[in-house]
């Protein structure tokens, strides 16, 4: 596994929960789209799907030797399959992007190299979408949750909710794990100290079906997050700055 996890440059995780229409076209994208970041792997994690979407991903594997596909037996909700493809991932490099194709994966390469150029102090490349392609009311509780999470928590991000991200995997297992952590993902990232960079995003209408996670999980369940995180950054007091200890010269120490 070791050997593996060197050898892998990006993994990208994808969540998805009854997407089959949505699996062949977005698998496709992903591997042109990752091919100059080769080697990579396309870790999918079905939350318990329903429809084909099982049927389908194992016949993409046939295609597609990058792909791994890891199962819920239940849906446990997107942040946890999120969870479950990171953990999973062997890549330093982690991006992930929603299973229904509104996330353009041309801009995973861009990305991760904004979060390289930043250097190894910054820890997320967080996207952010422009042109939204949602219906009106999710747009208006969008905007609505971005703008009061915004003034609470003052993460410098206009849209969080953009599942377009690419992160380093040591930082993301160092956050707190909770439901809906992929929505606060810059304000905790921050919070751990690392530097957080941003990149416009072009937003396109979904491939087929329907939305299976809802925005926030509700937006009533989205304060009760907010207020959560809101309290996670104001016990942090300072991060710990952990540098070499003992003798700095080997051979005045013998």
């Amino acid at each position: 596994m070791t050997s593996d996890r060197e050898a892998i440059r990006l993994s990208v995780v994808v969540p998805v929960k009854n997407e089959a229409g949505n699996i062949a076209p977005l698998l496709a994208e992903i591997a042109s789209a990752c091919a100059p970041l080769h080697p990579f792997e396309i870790v999918y994690v079905d939350d318990g799907s329903t429809d084909s979407t099982p049927a389908v991903l194992a016949e993409a594997g046939t295609r597609h030797p990058e792909l791994r596909v890891l199962r819920h037996r239940e849906s446990c909700g997107q942040s946890a399959a999120v969870r479950t493809g990171v953990l999973a991932a062997r890549g330093e490099l982690v991006a992930t992007l929603d299973g229904d194709g509104q996330n353009d994966p041309a801009f995973i390469p861009a990305l991760a190299a904004a979060l390289v150029a930043a250097g190894p102090g910054a820890g997320l490349a967080q996207g952010q979408r422009v042109g939204r392609k949602d219906g009106r009311r999710k747009m208006i509780q969008s905007r609505i949750a971005n703008g009061v999470r915004g003034r609470i928590l003052k993460d410098a991000t206009r849209d969080t909710g953009c599942g377009l991200k690419v992160f380093r995997r040591a930082v993301y297992l160092r956050l707190p794990y909770f439901d809906a952590l992929h929505r606060f993902m810059p304000a905790l990232v921050a919070r751990e100290g690392f530097a957080v960079v941003h990149g416009d995003v072009v937003d396109r209408p979904r491939l087929t079906g329907h939305s299976n996670y809802g925005l926030f999980d509700r937006l009533w369940v989205g304060i009760l997050d907010l207020a959560g995180v809101w309290w996670l950054i104001r016990r942090r007091r300072r991060v710990p700055q952990v540098i070499p200890a003992g003798p700095t010269n080997p051979a005045k120490a013998e």
